[in-house]
């Protein structure tokens, strides 16, 4: 099979051409690397926004648009894949709709169904944009609900939602909303994740608790690490020589890695159901995930056994307690690290979700979906 993908979130779909490649598979991933982020990709599609870097932009996309033709399988990884204008992809979209034989749409993030279900039919009991029936009016949500309600990018979403041949979702939260709307095509396929076979969890009981925390720019209060950090920094000031806490500030995937490496502990995402790609990687390494790891997480992959998330509902209290607790009885840390290893080798394999993917793809290309 000949696949293209067409941008990148959080390392994915690179993370999946690797697994595909394995089964055989001709991948090509196109992508700017997640911006600051850099991750690697096939072909470089970066874009500065300085007048010259516009021009070099459209230069090369022109460039490169004839390489992207005669693909089995295209998947798009928002929308907006492109650092386009809205009104400017779509003519895109058409191109590559004309001249590939499928267009899969993923919901990975940002887009309009993320947004409008969250603040009108609220699926979610609390998302990036509500808690309960209360919406967030924190400055992130209020602008992507500018950036996605009632604009041009509202109505690319719902054109490729309608036209693409298939749509594939990555976490629980993105099923639930596109699933209503596109049953008969949409899909819910985990994320992939490389894990090193020699990684174990140590049998030790450490004496200090290594906690680690991502922070992205510009984006804290949207994500709630703001909230995580202090409960974190608190933690760490009543029991000083019990915590150790290690903070990652807008740096690229590699080194982010680095600094994770060797910690007990990972917050993140305190609005999410579900761990995403950051948590998923520190899980690979035996590192406990204290975020998302509500009921509907473990329903969907149809797990029963393994809840090695340490769960926390979105709000300081929850997250402070949770770590008291972890600081109190450290004798779970050895197992809660095994389990974590044990559930992505599980469900986030790269090589067992490239095979999810391959049939999904299958059933596209077979008219089947």
């Amino acid at each position: 099979m000949k696949i293209l993908f067409i941008g990148e979130y959080s390392n994915v779909h690179w993370t999946l051409a690797q697994g595909l490649r394995k089964l055989g598979h001709q991948v090509t991933v196109l992508s700017n690397g997640d911006f600051w982020k850099n991750y690697p990709r096939d072909i470089d599609l970066t874009r500065s926004y300085t007048k010259w870097g516009n021009i070099l932009y459209i230069l090369k996309l022109a460039k490169i648009l004839p390489l992207l033709k005669g693909f089995d399988i295209v998947q798009l990884i928002n929308p907006m894949f492109l650092e386009l204008k809205a009104e400017k992809i779509l003519p895109i979209y058409k191109f590559l709709r004309k001249h590939n034989k499928k267009i899969i749409l993923a919901g990975f993030g940002m887009d309009y169904y993320w947004v409008h279900e969250c603040i009108t039919t609220k699926p979610l009991r609390y998302s990036d944009f509500n808690v309960g029936d209360e919406l967030r009016t924190n400055n992130n949500a209020l602008k992507e609900r500018q950036d996605w309600l009632g604009t041009t990018k509202e109505k690319l979403n719902k054109y490729i939602a309608q036209n693409c041949d298939g749509i594939v979702t990555g976490l629980y939260e993105y099923w639930t909303c596109y699933y209503p709307h596109f049953p008969s095509k949409t899909t819910f396929i985990p994320y992939p994740m490389i894990s090193e076979n020699g990684i174990h969890a140590e049998d030790t009981v450490p004496k200090k608790i290594k906690l680690f925390i991502g922070i992205s720019k510009n984006r804290s209060a949207y994500k709630g690490t703001d909230v995580m950090l202090q409960a974190a920094e608190d933690i760490q000031k009543k029991y000083p020589n019990f915590v150790e806490l290690r903070i990652a500030n807008g740096i690229p995937f590699q080194k982010y890695t680095q600094m994770m490496n060797g910690s007990d502990a990972i917050l993140d995402q305190l609005y999410s159901y579900t761990p995403s790609m950051n948590p998923l990687e520190a899980m690979s390494r035996g590192i406990i995930c204290i975020g998302g790891g509500e009921p509907e997480n473990y329903e969907i992959i149809h797990e029963t056994k393994l809840k090695p998330i340490i769960n926390v509902l979105p709000n300081y209290q929850s997250v402070y307690n949770e770590l008291e607790k972890l600081i109190l009885k450290p004798e779970r840390i050895p197992e809660l690290k095994k389990q974590s290893i044990e559930y992505i080798r599980k469900h986030h394999d790269y090589i067992k979700v490239a095979k999810e993917y391959i049939k999904f793809y299958q059933n596209v290309l077979e008219n089947k979906i």
